[in-house]
């Protein structure tokens, strides 16, 4: 039986396990340590399938610097899924289940850095659509993009959108 449900901390050494066999790299799961430690407002589930933890997505806060006011949204980094249960859907179902948590919220939109075939099923759009920019150089335009929320406040936004610092030396 699969069940989605928000970071507990006992999960804590399950989740690094997942973030460093997912990516082959010790880097995400730091970032996801760092932010933990550093950040408050972040929205970290975990999928347990029969007892297990096989998976984790976190949001964490973002921010839009645009004419001179800051917009506040929600950044999509990692999802992590132990890499036996990977192509079983419970990437698309952690990311779907943070999605519906953060548009019942006054979160206004969510970016995301990632492949441009897989983000677009959940609404994704490319962000300089809307005139919104990656903080990081080099990024290429498609694989940057931002899921908006609510329309009315974020008409007439447009500048550089921000990951938290902590993702800084992922990068």
């Amino acid at each position: 039986m699969i069940k989605i449900r928000k970071e507990q901390p006992a999960d804590i050494p399950a989740i690094r396990a997942i973030n460093e066999a997912a990516f082959r790299q010790p880097q995400e799961a730091g970032v996801v340590d760092k932010l933990r430690q550093a950040c408050g407002g972040l929205l970290s589930l975990v999928v347990v399938v029969d007892g297990r933890t096989v998976g984790h997505v976190l949001f964490s806060p973002a921010t839009i610097e645009s004419g001179g006011h800051t917009v506040r949204g929600m950044g999509l980094a990692p999802v992590a899924v132990l890499p036996e249960c990977q192509r079983q859907g419970i990437g698309s179902k952690l990311i779907n289940t943070g999605l519906d948590m953060l548009r019942k919220s006054p979160c206004p939109f969510v970016i995301v850095l990632g492949h441009p075939k897989y983000y677009p099923r959940f609404g994704f759009e490319i962000a300089s659509k809307y005139g919104i920019a990656s903080q990081y150089d080099g990024v290429p335009d498609e694989a940057f993009m931002i899921l908006i929320f609510d329309k009315r406040a974020m008409s007439n936004v447009s500048g550089v959108a921000r990951y938290r610092d902590e993702f800084d030396d992922a990068m």
